[in-house]
């Protein structure tokens, strides 16, 4: 397994709290530099959570789509 792949394992398992740490950061960096620049940190805390989303859904896509393989190599429907 690859470090891609356990990075996209670890994310569709602990994608609420990904969503978090997203908003961790970003709230740090507003700290930091006193919400000058909140609404870009705005956009790409969405951004990140929207990947972190879609990867999480990938995942299971896949997952489904194998298992329905899997069942048709073993002629179960």
């Amino acid at each position: 397994m690859s470090f891609l792949d356990k990075a996209k394992d670890l994310v569709e398992k602990n994608v609420d709290k990904v969503g978090e740490a997203i908003d961790k950061a970003g709230d740090f960096v507003d700290e930091k530099t006193s919400g000058k620049f909140q609404e870009t940190v705005d956009k790409v805390q969405d951004a990140a959570k929207t990947a972190a989303e879609k990867v999480a859904g990938a995942a299971d896509s896949a997952k489904d789509a194998a298992g329905d393989a899997a069942d048709k190599v073993n002629g179960e429907k």
